[in-house]
């Protein structure tokens, strides 16, 4: 049902059609003749670039199967993190024709793309289950909001009987040995530790002078991915972590014994999505794929197994489930939302000097 990427780069980039010669038996005799030009159809097929893991296997499961490939859409997968998934975008923008049809990304880097003349404005008028998105999502015309969260403090109840209330609290030699970070999310703690002291989520030179702080006081482990600081957390290499309170659900709900805290600074916001690149090969059916996302049965079945909060407000989620993976109306409006456009105009540099500096 997958087929590699690599199959198609080399068709879709010298702009070869996806056609195939089609034989039609004739007569008794079963005469085989060629059929004429107009028999000819082009292979469905969407080219989809996402994370791997469990962000991949439930989009998959929820999304893909049941409401793309049952319409005889073939997926094929492109997987990776996002700066080596960006890179290729910002390449392909002087091929005729790309390589990707649907770009799964977060908000900050679909406003990057957009003005980096890579992504394209979606005619939303063709992707009906938009009209259910709630109306203060709704901001961008080149981004599909799909599920959100916040970075949170994440802690070992059995271990951390007094948990740290706000960021700041994490600055202290108590937490030494103790502090999981991950690579993935290297720009939010930049804006996190810009936070402090009365600050905000520009205020990312000082954070990073912060973050060095940080380092030298409680000495990080500094994992690849979310599922190795879950892994941390679950066999008691660390007993607090700085991650979406999506994530703390999940591995809550995993059987490791964690709490969240919100930050009393108020907690970074995410938004994940996906977007249309301009060169895309297949954009009528990346607009059935972005209607999928959007089914009230999937964002709800989506929401019961990531703890991300739907972007649909009619997914159908119990109260329940709704009051654990959603905000109280306090925390929502004490949420920091970033500044794209500094995100944009430094999120390079700030990756570089995390390897460099924290990652190392």
């Amino acid at each position: 049902m997958t087929k590699k990427i690599e199959d198609f780069r080399i068709e879709h980039m010298l702009g070869a059609p996806s056609r195939r010669a089609v034989l039609t038996g004739l007569g008794a005799a079963g005469l085989a003749l060629a059929a004429p030009r107009g028999a000819f159809a082009q292979e469905k097929t969407l080219i989809v670039s996402n994370w791997g893991g469990d962000w991949n296997e439930r989009t998959k499961k929820f999304v893909e199967i049941p409401l793309v490939e049952s319409q005889s859409i073939k997926i094929v997968h492109d997987l990776g993190m996002e700066p080596e998934r960006k890179a290729k975008l910002l390449a392909e923008r002087r091929l005729r024709r790309g390589t990707v049809d649907v770009v799964h990304l977060n908000e900050g880097d679909s406003y990057e793309l957009y003005n980096q003349d890579v992504l394209a404005d979606i005619d939303f008028a063709k992707v009906p289950n938009y009209a259910d998105v709630v109306p203060a999502l709704k901001s961008k015309p080149y981004f599909v909001p799909w599920l959100y969260s916040g970075v949170t403090i994440i802690y070992n109840k059995d271990k951390v009987p007094n948990p740290p209330k706000s960021y700041a609290e994490l600055w202290d030699k108590k937490w030494a040995g103790k502090l999981g970070l991950t690579n993935q999310l290297y720009f939010n703690y930049v804006m996190m530790a810009g936070l402090l002291n009365g600050g905000n989520v520009t205020n990312t030179e000082e954070g990073k002078k912060r973050l060095i702080e940080l380092k030298e006081l409680t000495q990080p482990r500094i994992y690849a991915a979310h599922q190795q600081l879950a892994a941390g957390l679950a066999n008691g290499e660390v007993d607090i972590a700085i991650n979406y309170k999506a994530r703390g659900l999940q591995w809550a709900n995993d059987g490791s014994p964690l709490e969240i805290q919100y930050p009393s600074e108020g907690a970074i916001a995410v938004m994940f999505g996906a977007a249309l690149p301009k060169r895309a090969p297949s954009p009528d059916l990346s607009l059935i794929y972005f209607n999928a996302m959007l089914d009230r049965k999937a964002m709800a079945q989506l929401a019961g197994a990531s703890f991300y909060a739907p972007a649909n407000g009619k997914a159908e989620l119990s109260p329940d489930l709704r009051a654990k993976i959603d905000f109280t109306p306090e925390q929502a409006a004490a949420l920091k939302f970033p500044d794209y456009a500094h995100v944009a105009a430094n999120t390079a540099e700030w990756l570089e000097w995390w390897n460099k500096n924290i990652a190392r």
